[in-house]
């Protein structure tokens, strides 16, 4: 009698072919994950916007936001004087290309902020999101 291993049934490729307890156990256990975020996930979505049903919290949303646009103006404006001041002493050109580079970079950075709270005013009232519905982001 001579016996036959054959590649299917040698013990590597027998290892593979039936998963053993541990490697059954993370698939158990993204099944669960997955099954209980549809069911139970689905009441807590179905609840109103926590936000907008508080007292005073939009309208210190809309404080903080109005805040910080203004002290971002007044810290371009204060890096912008600086950066000119600084520019009157410099003697070489790549410290004045430096300078001008940052000013811009400053300006860049204060457009954002004073366009993203009426962007996301705007985009998010057209998508309907919860926030954008109670709370106006608009710095003026």
């Amino acid at each position: 009698m001579s016996q036959d291993n054959t590649p299917s049934e040698t013990a590597s490729n027998r290892a593979e072919s039936h998963p053993t307890a541990s490697s059954r156990l993370p698939r158990q256990a993204v099944f669960i994950v997955v099954v209980l975020s549809l069911f139970a996930v689905e009441p807590a979505a179905a609840q109103t916007n926590a936000v907008c049903s508080a007292d005073n919290l939009p309208s210190m949303i809309e404080g903080f936001f109005q805040l910080t646009t203004a002290l971002g103006i007044v810290g371009l404006a204060v890096v912008w004087q600086a950066d000119s001041l600084i520019e009157m002493f410099t003697i070489t050109p790549e410290q004045k290309k430096g300078l001008k580079r940052h000013k811009r970079s400053a300006m860049k950075s204060a457009v954002v902020l004073v366009a993203l709270g009426p962007l996301y005013t705007v985009a998010g009232s057209m998508m309907n999101l919860p926030l954008a519905q109670c709370v106006d982001l608009a710095p003026w």
